[in-house]
């Protein structure tokens, strides 16, 4: 299902002609080796140009020349056409093995010799020359070389630039590449796996690039590499058969969303990318936005609006967003040298913009005055399971997963993220109105037939619930608001530091202790600021009527929850 869909989107954008026919790529080019006719090496032209990257900028190589594939290479020598690094271009590089880079230069050379041969281009003659010239001996005296040959030898991609002109600009050098990549070949076809045609199978497929900790020079996607994996005599890919236009097609599409860095996401460990089965890019530019990264600076208005049409299923005539166009999201995490994928999404754009309407109105919930609108995107939510202090701040990975699937199938919330954030306000007592928000969204999908517990999550505070952990949560705030104000100056621990963990888990002996306590600050506050003390005392006094019932040694994870949203919704009232 995935290589279908990835092919598919990959023959959308082919016939849009917004992606490279197959045998082409895009690698990442970092200089060009000008060369004159008779193959003499002029200059090296940096291509390096300056990015964003957080607040700064930084050099990143080019990667907008159309440029023959690259071939998969694992520990052998295999040469890639008119561009590769300088092992295979120079016969040098930093890794201390000149035999070796001799035997890449060499291989480069047979594979252009034999490309070549018989081509008549002044392109081809200056290549063929070049490598039939050119000494890797003498290559760190070269004066083309001398300004940046460390940076030329480190493993930066090279390609050839002769008159002016990249190699996809000489339509001879093309015809002669594009003959090699489909020449006939001895190998029998097969049905493809993915396309139901028959068709040479590629028995390794393209590296992924562009996945998130994954090895830099790529991943594989479908892999087989231990005589465990393998059947019936097969090796390699053969074992499940995938056609080489297929293979072609679901990793140029695969590398292509990968490379996408505005509409990538980032889940705890795992990349994900998204597309619609048409290839049309303002679906992943509204998703985008919903996942908090706003590209198109669409206000939250507009997105709120957009989104409530394709929840109920009317098309956005606005954004030319149709409900009914299929769409896919994809996790990808890495291990080893290969990839893991850790969920993959498809349904109609209207039906998942119905779940995530749905679960943003269940994190609906007052915030104070300075918090920011908007959505809270979902690794903001994340995050608020994570402690911002350790050096890995990344969530857990099953739990990010688990709870990005329950988002858009609109299923239950993994245990796991309550469990996440329950542990972060016990270790620093703190109940922002993130945490806040993803505690009542959690108690109205996961305990939808709990009648108790629904009046408990609202959007503010329900003075009509008496449910005894939510009340608590009110009590302890004017008892932290009634010792705060008894005192002029800034004390070193209130009652929330020392008992505010206790009161919400075992609230027998935590208010036992704390509401006794509080008849000395109400006295104190009493003479210093009468009015305001008689307004805590009847709050106090209100919600204590409220306690019918003994107050219980210890509360269970739910009622634990009640009491911290008690304690948020009468915190945010007095917000001002």
């Amino acid at each position: 299902m995935i290589l279908q869909a990835l092919t598919q989107y990959y023959d959308a954008l082919n016939a849009r002609g917004e992606i490279d026919a197959p045998g082409w790529g895009r690698p990442k080019i970092s200089y060009a080796l000008q060369l004159r006719e008779n193959g003499e090496l002029a200059q090296v032209i940096p291509l390096l140009h300056e990015v964003d990257a957080g607040k700064k900028k930084v050099l990143r190589p080019r990667e907008d020349i159309r440029l023959p594939a690259a071939v998969k290479r694992s520990s052998g020598v295999t040469s890639n056409f008119m561009w590769d690094n300088s092992a295979y271009l120079l016969g040098i590089d930093a890794k201390g093995k000149p035999e070796r880079s001799l035997q890449c230069f060499h291989a480069a050379a047979e594979l252009h010799h034999k490309l070549l041969g018989t081509v008549d281009s002044p392109f081809a003659h200056a290549i063929l020359s070049f490598f039939d010239t050119w000494q890797p001996a003498e290559a760190a005296q070269h004066p083309a070389l001398v300004d940046d040959y460390d940076k030329i030898i480190a493993g930066a991609n090279l390609v050839f630039y002769v008159n002016g002109q990249y190699p996809a600009d000489d339509p001879v050098i093309c015809a002669a590449w594009q003959a090699h990549y489909d020449g006939d070949s001895d190998t029998p076809k097969q049905q493809c796996l993915v396309t139901g045609e028959l068709d040479e199978i590629a028995a390794v497929h393209p590296a992924i690039k562009g996945v998130r900790d994954a090895q830099p020079s790529g991943a594989a996607l479908v892999s087989f590499n231990a005589p465990a994996f393998c059947s019936y005599g097969h090796e390699q890919n053969y074992n499940a058969p995938v056609g080489k236009h297929a293979a072609f097609a679901y990793t140029t599409a695969l590398n292509h969303l990968l490379a996408d860095r505005e509409h990538t996401q980032y889940i705890g460990d795992t990349t994900v990318v998204c597309w619609a089965e048409t290839a049309e890019p303002q679906y992943t530019d509204f998703f985008s936005c919903l996942m908090g990264n706003n590209t198109q600076s669409w206000s939250d208005n507009d997105l709120s609006a957009a989104l409530k049409h394709l929840a109920d299923s009317e098309p956005c005539q606005e954004l030319n967003l149709d409900p009914d166009r299929a769409f896919y999201i994809l996790g990808l995490a890495p291990n080893a040298a290969r990839l893991s994928v850790r969920f993959f999404y498809k349904n109609t754009f209207g039906e998942l913009m119905k779940n995530v309407n749905a679960h943003y109105e269940r994190l609906e919930i007052k915030r104070p005055a300075k918090a920011p609108a908007g959505f809270l995107p979902l690794w903001q939510l994340l995050a608020e399971t994570v402690n911002q202090s350790a050096r890995d701040k990344k969530p857990s990975p099953v739990m990010a997963g688990a709870t990005a699937r329950a988002v858009w199938n609109n299923d239950r919330y993994p245990a796991a993220l309550l469990n996440g954030v329950m542990l972060r306000i016990r270790a620093d007592s703190e109940i922002n109105w993130r945490r806040a928000a993803i505690l009542k969204a959690y108690l109205r999908r996961n305990y939808k037939n709990h009648p108790t517990l629904q009046e408990v999550a609202y959007m503010q505070l329900n003075e009509d619930c008496t449910y005894q952990p939510y009340v608590l949560g009110q009590l302890f705030y004017v008892l932290e608001q009634i010792q705060l104000a008894s005192v002029d100056y800034q004390i070193n621990r209130s009652i929330k530091d020392s008992y505010f963990r206790a009161a919400g888990s075992t609230p027998k002996t935590a208010f036992n202790k704390i509401i006794p306590l509080s008849e000395y600050h109400i006295k104190k506050l009493m003479r210093n600021k009468h009015n305001y003390a008689v307004k805590l005392q009847n709050e106090k006094e209100h919600l204590l009527s409220l306690l019918t019932e003994t107050l219980p040694s210890r509360y269970n994870p739910e009622e634990t929850t009640c009491f911290y949203l008690g304690y948020y919704h009468r915190k945010v009232k007095e917000d001002k």
